[in-house]
Formats: C-alpha cells, structure tokens, sequence
C-alpha cells in the first residue's frame, strides 16, 4: 500500500456490526488468527478457527450485532472494507465470564481487538474502543476490563494510551500470563478500578 493509498484511508466510521457482515467478519477474523503475534492476543487457534462451519460465523455474527450480551463494533474505511474490530462482552450478576469468573456486579470485557496492518496508527483502535466503551456505558455498564498478554507490550502500550490500568491481577490462560487492565466507564470518574 502506498502513502497516497494510506492517506485516502484514514477516513473510517465505526459501528455496530450487521448480521448480514458474517463473511466479512469471518474474513477479518481469520486474518486476525493468522497474525504473527496472533499467539499473544487470541485464545482462539487458525487450525479450529477455518474448520468452522458459515453456521457458526453467521451465528456468532448475528448474536454480536443485536442484544445486550455481546457487541462488536466495526470500523469501515471509504471503501466499505472491515478497517479494525472489537468486542464486548456482558455478564450478568452471578454469572461466569468469559475467563470463568464470577461477580456480585454487572461486568464487561473487551475481547478480539484488532485492526489490520494498513490501518494501524490512524486511530481506529481508540475509535472502536472508544465507541465499544459507550455502547457499554449506554447499557449501564460501569467499568470495562480486558486482558493482554504479558509479551505483548504493544498491545499493553496501546490500551495505556486509551485510558486503561493495569489492576496488577494475573491471569493464567492458554497463551500464558496475562495482565487485567481497566478503564472506569462512570462519568467524572477516575481510572480506579473495583474486583469485585
């Protein structure tokens, strides 16, 4: 890609996925596993990820662009193409998360950023997190977290930049030790975090 053809680019919307985007988002995502650092961000694997059934991608597609569960929220460059992504994840009072742990409160995660490599560094990622963090706030959701491999720094110094914390709570998952940051999502607040 040339410069002249980055700049033209850097023009983005970001949204709420549509059902009817299940190609592309299986297509993004796919990218996303095949990544080099893939290993450090995705618990998911390409070897399982490109044996799914359309089924599964228009389902997973479907659930992330309706409802107060999940939300993907896309950014969509002048030419119609998926630019970046990332998802939230709401949990109940009471109920597991995403990593098995539970919480008295409404809780959020933030899973499966990404933003391809001729999009980086235009500021699709602090859009998408930006608008994933109001359609969180917009349901009453009062912090959001996240986990970042501990070897990927570059990920860890861009959710700095975004405004979240590192709580200093490691988390052990299968691509080894990760660090819990968080962004507070209630007006006038500061970027304290609560566990519980």
């Amino acid at each position: 890609m040339t410069v002249e053809e980055r700049e033209t680019l850097r023009s983005f919307t970001v949204r709420r996925v549509r059902a009817e985007e299940w190609r592309s988002l299986r297509e993004l995502r796919l990218e996303a596993l095949r990544d080099p650092i893939a290993h450090l961000a995705y618990l998911d694997r390409i070897e399982v990820a490109v044996l799914r059934p359309d089924g599964y991608w228009q389902e997973r597609t479907r659930t992330a662009s309706s409802g107060t569960t999940a939300a993907q929220l896309v950014a969509v460059d002048e030419r119609g193409d998926l630019a970046g992504t990332a998802t939230a994840l709401v949990t109940a009072p009471g109920e597991p998360d995403y990593i098995g742990e539970t919480s008295p409160h409404l809780r959020a995660a933030v899973v499966a950023v990404y933003v391809r490599p001729g999009h980086r560094g235009g500021g699709i990622l602090q859009a998408v997190m930006s608008e994933t963090e109001a359609w969180l706030r917009g349901i009453g959701v009062p912090q959001v977290r996240l986990h970042v491999n501990e070897q990927n720094l570059r990920a860890q110094g861009a959710y700095r930049k975004c405004g979240y914390v590192d709580t200093g709570v490691r988390v052990e998952m299968v691509d080894g030790i990760n660090h819990e940051m968080v962004r507070d999502l209630r007006s006038g607040q500061d970027d304290s975090y609560d566990r519980s």
